[in-house]
C-alpha cells in the first residue's frame, strides 16, 4: 500500500494540496475501511466512552449538569481529536519515511495529510452531535459561525504539537511512555466531565494555561448554548496555537531534519 501511495502522491506532485489531499484520504480509508466495523468506529468510541463518564458521574455520582450527555459528548469528541492527533502521529516520521525520503512531499505536507485526515473522522462525530442537540431541543444559533474558528485553533495547536512530539521521539524513545501520564492528568484538568468552576476553584489560572480547556468551554457555548465565544479565551487559545506550531515547525527543522539518518 505503501508503494502504490508513494505512486499515485508523485504523480499529483505539480499541486501541493492535491498531494495533501490525496494522502489524506488514502491515511482515513487505511485508518477505517480495512476494518469490519469501517467509520462506525469513529463513532463507536466516543459514544462508548460517553456512556461509561454519564454511568459514572451522573447516576453513580449525580453530578447536576443539563443535558449531560450531550456535554460530555461534545468535550470527548474534542479530546479525541486531540488524542489522536498528539499520540497518533508521534511515530509519523518513522512511518512516512518512505514519503519524504522517496517522493516529492515535504515533511510539513505530510503533517498535513494526517492532521486532515483526522479531521475527516472528527466532521463525522461533528455531524451526529449537532443533530443530538437539535433532537435535544437546544437552540442552534448564528454563533455557530466562530466553531470553525475554535477549531481552526485545536487544528493548529495539536499539529504544533505533534510536530514537537515526533521529533523529540526520534532522540528520545521515552517520550512515548511519559507522554500518556501528561495526557492523563490534561484530561483531569480539562472540563471534560464536570464544569470548570470545579477547577478554577483550586487552580484558577488553569482555563488560561491548559489550551484544552478554552476550546471546549468556547466550543459548548457556541454549540450548545448559543452564546458568542469568551473572546479572551480565544485570544489566549490564539497565542497557544501559534507559539506550538512555531515550536513544532523549529524542531521538525531542528531534530526532524536529521530523520533520515537516525532512523
Amino acid at each position: 500500500m505503501e508503494e502504490v501511495a508513494t505512486k499515485h502522491i508523485d504523480k499529483t506532485k505539480s499541486n501541493r494540496w492535491e498531494r495533501i489531499w490525496l494522502l489524506a484520504k488514502i491515511e482515513f480509508k487505511l485508518r477505517y475501511y480495512e476494518n469490519t466495523l469501517g467509520l462506525l468506529w469513529a463513532l463507536i468510541k466516543p459514544i462508548a466512552h460517553m456512556l461509561i463518564y454519564y454511568v459514572a458521574f451522573k447516576i453513580i455520582l449525580s453530578i447536576e449538569i443539563p443535558n449531560y450527555a450531550l456535554y460530555l459528548f461534545c468535550g470527548l469528541i474534542l479530546w479525541n481529536f486531540f488524542i489522536e492527533a498528539s499520540s497518533g502521529l508521534m511515530n509519523v516520521l518513522r512511518t512516512k519515511k518512505y514519503l519524504y525520503e522517496y517522493s516529492n512531499m515535504s515533511k510539513l505536507e505530510i503533517y498535513m495529510a494526517s492532521m486532515l485526515s483526522i479531521s475527516i473522522g472528527f466532521a463525522f462525530n461533528l455531524i451526529i452531535f449537532l443533530i443530538a442537540v437539535i433532537l435535544s431541543g437546544l437552540p442552534l444559533s448564528g454563533n455557530l459561525v466562530f466553531f470553525p474558528l475554535i477549531f481552526f485553533m485545536l487544528f493548529v495547536f495539536s499539529m504544533g504539537l505533534a510536530m514537537i512530539l515526533s521529533s523529540i521521539s526520534i532522540i528520545a524513545t521515552d517520550i512515548k511512555q511519559i507522554w500518556p501520564l501528561i495526557i492523563m492528568g490534561l484530561f483531569w484538568l480539562s472540563p471534560i466531565l464536570f464544569t470548570y468552576e470545579n477547577v478554577q476553584e483550586k487552580l484558577p489560572f488553569m482555563n488560561y494555561s491548559n489550551p484544552m480547556a478554552g476550546i471546549i468551554l468556547n466550543s459548548r457555548e457556541v454549540l450548545m448554548y448559543a452564546h458568542p465565544p469568551d473572546w479572551k479565551l480565544m485570544l489566549v487559545n490564539f497565542g497557544h496555537a501559534i507559539i506550538f506550531l512555531l515550536l513544532g515547525m523549529y524542531t521538525v527543522k531542528k531534530i526532524g531534519s536529521k530523520a533520515s539518518e537516525i532512523l
